[in-house]
């Protein structure tokens, strides 16, 4: 692996302008297709395998024309203080809008409030119902406004008039994530390399990958169905990923010629050595990523294909472009004072100098002066156990909250009150109870019951009856009489443990009730549809959480060729997961310190979110461990002793590291910008794992574990060792054909990048 990456790279450096022009034709012909593609499909809401997407597939089977998930606005009216809808001004102008909204195009049907049960019983609030034949994303823009000029006269009347529903939904605040995530990224890279080119080269070849990813995601997504939320995941990961993956590359060839090599063979030697841990950290990405199919959930599937791609360009540009650009601008990404002739460039950006260490053997220091990282390390070799102590007691208080996990799906109740459509659910709970905003939607098979309408009327009644519900509607039948609608009122609201028990309940005495009537029920609705979705979600996260812990573990065996290495990185990576699950709890379900986030409404955690967190932290934690034990292996490999091997780890991989880590760091946490509750979640939740995986895993736990394990920590079996393929991740390769060869000269420097390297392949 490292000698091919290490062919690799000095192939791109030499042949640049041709790396160029293919990366720049491949953005050419994406671009191309993206601007020609035709609109992306709608955010698939089919799960299969769950009752209610049955349900909802029954629906529009038996009623044809229309679509269980069509678009809908449910339009509420709050009278004046003093005064009731039903008085006759207040009730000429609802009874106006609904005959307006009625004549609107793509509309299926009006209920209007005086025609059913839409009037509170105080009479000061009321809603009318619009429901279309079409999806929300396929509303035309002229419905949409036949609707709100209809609302807009209403509201001249002096009525109080809020609209919920997904007709007319107000779209989030984007924010400003992707531009403060670079910027940041863009200070933390210029304080690392102490230089504009070195932080900027990361940045470019980032952004390169990203274009090309969100491209091809837009120009495949009608082909191969991918919805427009399939490029925010790829987005963020591409972007974060991409910076890192460019990072540790620009970093080991800088360090490559502080020890005198030219920019060819310095370029080839990065990518041999950090190229090889590029290329399995990303495929540990790739893989948790893609992994993300298996849950059956169609959502998750898009998203995690998606961001894998992206993560899969941001490695083949690390390997590729930046090779090339190094090619072109050998000397830029130096520190400024070995541009200027003033010392070769040590890896914090500083002089070096080559002397006996403290350590007491000969070896490079910045200066004479131990950096941090080394600093750091010997403190954890000393004290391993308080170390060890410290970080999974820390860590484990965090993880607590998450045994109070409850998962949903946050509605309208969790939007900022400057939104009509959380205005409009308050209105509703206020006048027509908690529940009334959480409606479940029963659907009667009653093709073989000898009398479908008495069968019907049996189920609505043993429905009113049951415990926790406040009412039921009246049945609407089909064309053919043989299957009916009921909407189910609970008495509390749609995130509300009892409102799923209620459905656990009418499910499990459903056989009953089902036998008495001679027909057949299914529950389904929103509110269902997201209880059958979590506990879906819920049942898969253990499973899917120990094949991803077995795929870490078998990859790095393979990369470290040990047994407890990978053992340890399994429980490191449990701890950080578990403790940024805890924190996501302790701030969007318990509320401590949603104020800060501007989170107005807690509630249930995402569905999605602990089985996203659990793949895309995996990914991520693999990064680091490769990164930074790989230096360690390397050192071990060479004839240094275990706590040398960590020290020399340490040294030369702490700083970059961190530095990544932070970038990672300000890209999630710049999506917390945006005013969509569940964007806020997800950059919480990505953020608070890099810093728990990064900061304390990594620089804690890993190296306290390693101090205690000693040589055992790379002990292998031997039929492990000889049925187990080497992949030379550490560059041994490279470093046997390193002593057989002259060692390396200083040579000038020249601008256009073609110093001849005094080693050749």
């Amino acid at each position: 692996m490292a000698t091919f990456l290490y062919r690799l790279g000095r192939w791109a450096f030499r042949r640049r302008r041709y790396v160029g022009l293919l990366w720049v034709a491949v953005l050419g012909v994406v671009a191309f297709g993206a601007l020609n593609a035709s609109d992306p499909p709608d955010d698939s809401s089919s799960m299969p395998g769950i009752e209610a997407q049955k349900a909802f597939d029954l629906i529009n089977e038996r009623f044809p024309g229309t679509e269980a998930d069509g678009a809908d606005a449910r339009i509420v009216f709050v009278a004046p203080d003093g005064q009731k809808v039903t008085s006759a001004s207040n009730r000429a102008a609802i009874d106006e809008l609904v005959t307006e909204a009625a004549d609107g195009p793509q509309v299926a049907d009006v209920v209007s409030p005086f025609d059913g049960h839409g009037v509170s019983k105080d009479a000061s609030t009321a809603y009318a119902t619009v429901t279309y034949d079409v999806k929300a994303d396929d509303l035309t823009d002229a419905s949409k406004q036949a609707l709100e000029a209809a609302i807009e006269e209403a509201r001249d009347s002096g009525l109080t008039v809020e609209t919920g529903g997904s007709a007319l939904e107000t779209e989030a605040a984007s924010g400003m994530g992707e531009v403060i995530g670079v910027g940041l990224a863009a200070v933390v890279l210029v304080i690392t390399f102490g230089s504009l080119a070195a932080a900027g080269l990361p940045l470019l070849t980032a952004l390169l990958g990203v274009g090309v990813s969100m491209a091809s995601i837009i120009a495949l997504g009608s082909v191969l169905g991918l919805s427009s939320t399939t490029g925010e995941l790829a987005m963020m990961l591409g972007l974060a990923v991409g910076i890192d993956y460019s990072l540790f590359v620009v970093s080991r060839y800088r360090e490559e010629r502080a020890k005198g090599h030219g920019p060819q063979e310095a370029t080839g030697l990065a990518v041999g050595t950090a190229g090889s841990a590029v290329v399995f950290a990303g495929l540990t990405v790739v893989i948790a990523l893609a992994g993300l199919s298996v849950i059956g959930v169609p959502m998750l599937t898009q998203m995690g294909l998606g961001a894998a791609g992206a993560v899969l360009t941001g490695v083949l540009i690390a390997l590729t472009v930046v090779p090339a650009l190094l090619g072109c601008w050998p000397n830029a990404v130096l520190a400024r004072q070995v541009r200027k002739g003033g010392g070769r460039v040590g890896e914090a950006g500083g002089r070096i100098r080559v002397g006996r260490g403290r350590t007491g053997r000969t070896g490079v220091s910045v200066e004479g002066a131990e950096s941090l990282g080394t600093r750091w390390a010997r403190f954890v070799l000393r004290r391993p156990v308080p170390v060890l102590i410290a970080s999974v007691v820390g860590l484990g208080a965090l993880a607590i909250p998450a045994m109070d996990l409850r998962m949903g799906m946050p509605g309208d109740e969790a939007k900022s009150t400057a939104t009509t459509e959380r205005r409009a659910y308050d209105a509703l709970a206020d006048g027509f109870g908690p529940g009334f905003n959480g409606p479940l939607t029963v659907v009667v098979d009653a093709k073989g019951a000898d009398d479908p309408k008495a069968a019907v009327k049996e189920i609505s009644g043993k429905l009113g009856g049951t415990k926790g519900v406040v009412s039921v509607s009246p049945a609407r039948f089909n064309k053919a009489q043989d299957t009916a609608v009921l909407s189910v009122t609970p008495s509390t609201a749609p995130a509300n443990e009892r409102t799923k028990d209620l459905v656990h309940t009418i499910r499990e005495e459903r056989p009953a009730t089902e036998s008495a009537a001679g027909a057949t029920f299914e529950v389904t609705g929103t509110t269902a549809l997201n209880i059958d979705v979590a506990q879906k979600l819920q049942d898969a996260l253990v499973p899917y959480l120990a094949v991803v812990v077995g795929l870490a573990f078998l990859l790095l065996m393979l990369v470290f060729r040990s047994v407890l290495v990978p053992l340890k990185a399994a429980l490191g990576y449990l701890l950080s997961v578990l403790a940024s699950l805890g924190a996501i709890v302790m701030v969007f379900q318990q509320g401590h310190g949603a104020g800060l986030l501007g989170v107005e409404q807690t509630g249930p955690i995402m569905s999605m979110m602990p089985i996203m967190l659990v793949g895309i932290v995996f990914g991520l934690a693999m990064d680091y461990e490769v990164f930074l034990v790989s230096r360690m292996r390397e050192a071990y490999v060479h004839g240094e002793r275990p706590g040398e091997a960590v020290v020399t780890g340490f040294r030369h991989s702490a700083r970059v590291v961190t530095a990544a880590a932070l970038i990672m760091m300000a890209v999630f946490a710049g999506f917390m910008t945006g005013g969509e509750s569940m964007v806020k979640m997800v950059g919480f939740g990505l953020a608070s794992a890099v810093l728990f995986d990064a900061f304390v895993i990594r620089m804690a736990f890993v190296p306290a574990v390693l101090a205690l394990l000693g040589r055992a920590a790379w002990w292998l079996p031997r039929p492990l060792d000889r049925l187990l393929p080497r992949v030379d991740v550490e560059g041994e390769a490279l470093a046997h054909r390193a002593a057989v060869l002259p060692a390396p000269t200083p040579a000038p420097a020249s601008s256009d990048g073609d110093q001849q390297d005094p080693v050749r392949v």
